[in-house]
C-alpha cells in the first residue's frame, strides 16, 4: 500500500491570485462550461480526507450550500477555539502531526484552500502534488496563492491539460531532495 499524499488542488488567476481583495470568486465562472469540471470529481474519489483553512470555511459556508465534505474526516485549520458537533472539527495543533497521522490513513489528504494554510504547508515542505487550474484572466489584485516568504522547491511536472475555455490545468509532485 502506497501512502496517502497531501494534495493541493486550487484555481488562480494568470496573476496569481485566488480571490479579490474581497473574497470574491467570481473571476472563476469564466470558464464555467456546463458538463465540465476539470477533473475535480475524478480527484475527489482519490480523497480521504480535507484539510481547509477558516477563512475558506467560512467563504464556503457564506453560499448558502450543505457543506461539501461531509463524506470523509475534514479539518478546519484555525489558531481558535471553536469546534461543532456536526460537520468538520477545527483542529488548531500541531499540523505536522496531523498531516503525518492523515498520510497513514486510506486516500490522499486534499488541501482545499486558502492560501495561509497552502504557504504554511509549502513552507513546512508537506505538500505532495500541486494541481493548479490557472483561469485565462488577470484580476490585478486581491489574496496572493504565493507569499513573498516562500521556500525554493524544484518540482516535477506530472501533466499539463488545456481546456476549450482557455483553462490549463497544471500538476506538479514533488521532487525528493531537488532545493535549489
Amino acid at each position: 500500500m502506497t501512502q496517502s499524499k497531501v494534495v493541493v488542488y486550487i484555481a488562480m488567476s494568470l496573476d496569481g491570485f485566488i480571490a479579490k481583495p474581497d473574497g470574491d470568486l467570481t473571476f472563476l465562472s469564466l470558464v464555467e462550461r456546463e458538463g465540465e469540471d476539470y477533473g475535480y470529481h475524478q480527484f475527489l474519489t482519490t480523497v480521504g480526507s480535507v484539510l481547509m483553512g477558516r477563512k475558506t470555511y467560512e467563504k464556503v459556508m457564506s453560499f448558502g450550500i450543505p457543506f461539501p465534505h461531509q463524506d470523509v474526516p475534514c479539518y478546519i485549520i484555525t489558531s481558535k477555539e471553536k469546534n461543532t458537533s456536526d460537520g468538520p472539527e477545527f483542529y488548531n495543533g500541531d499540523l505536522n502531526a496531523l498531516i503525518q497521522r492523515l498520510k497513514t490513513l486510506e486516500g490522499d489528504v486534499f488541501v482545499d484552500g486558502g492560501a495561509e494554510l497552502v504557504n504554511t504547508l509549502h513552507i513546512m515542505d508537506l505538500i505532495d502534488r500541486w494541481i493548479i487550474s490557472v483561469i485565462p484572466t488577470f484580476i490585478g489584485e486581491g489574496v496572493r496563492l504565493f507569499k513573498e516568504k516562500s521556500m525554493d522547491q524544484v518540482l516535477n511536472l506530472v501533466k499539463v491539460e488545456s481546456f476549450q475555455t482557455g483553462l490549463v490545468q497544471l500538476t506538479y509532485d514533488r521532487k525528493e531532495n531537488q532545493y535549489v
